[in-house]
């Protein structure tokens, strides 16, 4: 089931649920949005601006959060639709014009594809764009035989982002040869070196691809719960 709550402005906040809400829940939420009020309508007929179905924002992660933590339950996704202005530039990677809104918006009838059994991993590495370096493909090529059996279109390809530079730092921590010299250092130990000599506010950092400085301590934002009769 799927709650419309109308506010002011003219968005629409869709609350898809796996349990009933009660009324006292239903305040809440009018609350929690802004003073908005439950529409009575299970399908509403405008054009809407909005996140892709397939796509859950981070943003109702955090709402649907906050819903638990002032004790409601039964809700699986919030998200925030606009009235869709035509002309209005929007992202069709993370948006979409929904034609009304209704109890199936969030429904996604995808059909998985098939399996593929990759042959020739040196095509497929061009034909994907995988970048494989010639060693990685033999590699493949060679673990393929051993196992008796061709590689997967998914294990080539999750072999190659493991393998990426971006995870591996292959180059940047490669040997460094400048007109014919190896370097003491490589490029990545370079980089690292700022962050030896002036740590500054550092915690961590060049490591597992995530960093942290020092900050404040703060407690986890959850909103008071309204006054309900």
């Amino acid at each position: 089931m799927i709650h419309f709550f109308n506010h002011s402005t003219g968005n629409v906040y869709a609350v898809q649920l796996d349990a009933p809400l009660s009324e006292e829940s239903i305040q809440k939420l009018n609350w929690l949005f802004g003073n908005t009020q439950r529409l009575s309508d299970i399908a509403l007929s405008a054009k809407y601006l909005g996140p892709r179905a397939a796509m859950i924002t981070p943003w109702s992660t955090n709402a649907v959060e906050i819903t638990q933590n002032m004790g409601i339950s039964g809700i699986v996704r919030i998200e925030l639709f606009e009235f869709h202005d035509v002309g209005h530039a929007f992202d069709p990677m993370i948006s979409q014009v929904y034609d009304g809104l209704n109890q199936e918006m969030f429904n996604v009838s995808v059909t998985p594809e098939a399996v593929q059994q990759i042959t020739d991993i040196a095509a497929y590495n061009t034909q994907e764009g995988l970048s494989l370096s010639k060693d990685e493909v033999q590699y493949l090529v060679d673990l393929s035989t051993k196992i008796e059996r061709p590689l997967t279109d998914s294990e080539v390809f999750g072999f190659s982002q493991v393998n990426s530079e971006h995870c591996r730092h292959k180059i940047f921590n490669g040997a460094f040869i400048i007109d014919g010299e190896k370097m003491p250092e490589s490029l990545f130990s370079l980089i690292k070196k700022t962050a030896k000599a002036f740590p500054n506010e550092i915690v961590s950092a060049y490591k597992d691809n995530v960093a942290f400085i020092k900050g404040p301590k703060v407690e986890q934002f959850a909103p008071a719960q309204p006054d309900v009769p």
